[in-house]
């Protein structure tokens, strides 16, 4: 291909792009969270109209008498399941939901999953026997996990970290924004993610202890890691505020993952955005910037 009609191409994709997004109603659930805030965000600078689907605005995962308000004449949805993809509510709930939506004309589905995680693969299945155009999103650990929600004001207050991953562990921690900007673009590029399974990973692999020494050099505070078994873990999980029967469920699946199947790099980021994925000396240096950890 000529480098002009290439160019050509390249225009009439883009435009394709805008056409798709101009006419698209997207539901994000979730949309006042750690990854659907941000689809909402990336959704609507990317002109999609966004269905905020939270608890704010009368959306329950619980509550099935709450989804068709939430769905009907929309064009598509992002699916977060808001405790973990691995739990048997979850393959419930998504797989419901996902034959509701299709049901009710809402045939685009991007759900958020977790990699390396088997116990997700039931919701997946529910997904993909509803009969939508899906596309699965398969995320390593979130960087963002580091500077929202419970493990923040340990790192702030107790001057480090308690967590159950290994010294020798390593994860390719991944940035939600690059999350949120792979799930726009898979909803705003035609047919072509549908039926798809997307990893999307940061660009290097570190162990736990490794990404707090990033944030300690980015705070210039003197913060430390302590690695514990995953049972020991069970009261930090209780002194946080999760219930016993939660805590016992995410016991038994950070045993499950974090035995070192996810030390490995995947190119969904670089492949769906044509560029490398955000790293996590930029998102430690951004959070302490804003006063994240204090």
């Amino acid at each position: 291909m000529g480098r002009c009609a290439g160019r050509q191409l390249t225009g009439r994709m883009t435009q394709m792009t805008q056409d798709t997004a101009r006419n698209m109603t997207v539901v994000v659930t979730g949309a006042t969270g750690r990854t659907g805030g941000r689809v909402a965000r990336a959704a609507g600078a990317a002109g999609l109209t966004v269905r905020a689907a939270s608890r704010a605005t009368g959306f329950d995962w619980g509550d099935r008498s709450t989804w068709a308000q939430a769905l009907r004449g929309a064009d598509a949805a992002y699916l977060a399941y808001p405790t973990d993809v691995g739990s048997p509510e979850a393959a419930r709930a998504v797989g419901e939901i996902a034959r509701e939506a299709v049901g009710l004309g809402v045939r685009r589905l991007v759900l958020l999953s977790a990699r390396g995680e088997e116990r997700a693969l039931p919701t997946e299945k529910g997904l993909r026997e509803s009969g939508a155009q899906w596309t699965i999103v398969r995320a390593a650990w979130f960087a963002q996990n580091f500077s929202e929600g419970p493990l923040v004001e340990e790192l702030r207050l107790g001057g480090g970290l308690v967590f159950p991953a290994a010294e020798g562990v390593r994860e390719p921690f991944v940035d939600v924004r690059d999350i949120a900007d792979v799930v726009v673009a898979a909803l705003t590029s035609g047919d072509r993610y549908v039926g798809q399974e997307i990893d999307v990973t940061g660009p290097r692999l570190l162990t736990w202890g490794e990404a707090i020494a990033e944030i300690a050099g980015a705070t210039g505070r003197g913060l430390t890691y302590r690695s514990v078994p995953a049972r020991e873990y069970h009261a930090h999980l209780t002194a946080f505020g999760v219930p016993p029967q939660e805590a016992d469920f995410l016991v038994e699946l950070f045993e499950e993952l974090l035995d070192g199947r996810n030390a490995h790099l995947s190119d969904g980021v670089r492949e769906v955005l044509g560029r490398e994925p955000r790293d996590f000396t930029d998102f430690a240096r951004e959070a302490a910037g804003a006063g994240t950890w204090g």
